[in-house]
């Protein structure tokens, strides 16, 4: 099943207004579990985490397809959640 992992951190203000975003999206691929990368450090890496807020887009295999830094419009989530 494709997913979306959202990379986040408890300190970072960007990422507040990320997440707010994402409330307001409807999609049918789901947004997975919300990745602290000061809590959970080894997964930052696993997925090559450099800067927060990262979304990471992974297809049925596993295999990850696209990668969105930073905040950006509620349209372009949107359609990078949905492309």
């Amino acid at each position: 099943m494709k997913k979306v992992i959202r990379f986040t951190a408890s300190w970072c203000q960007p990422c507040k207004a990320m997440a707010n975003i994402l409330e307001e999206i409807n999609s049918p691929i789901p947004i997975e579990v919300v990745v602290d990368i000061d809590v959970h450090q080894e997964v930052a890496i696993e997925y090559g985490i450099r800067g927060v807020p990262t979304l990471v887009k992974v297809d049925n295999n596993g295999n990850i397809t696209g990668r969105m830094v930073g905040v950006k419009a509620k349209n372009l989530v949107e359609e990078f959640i949905n492309d």
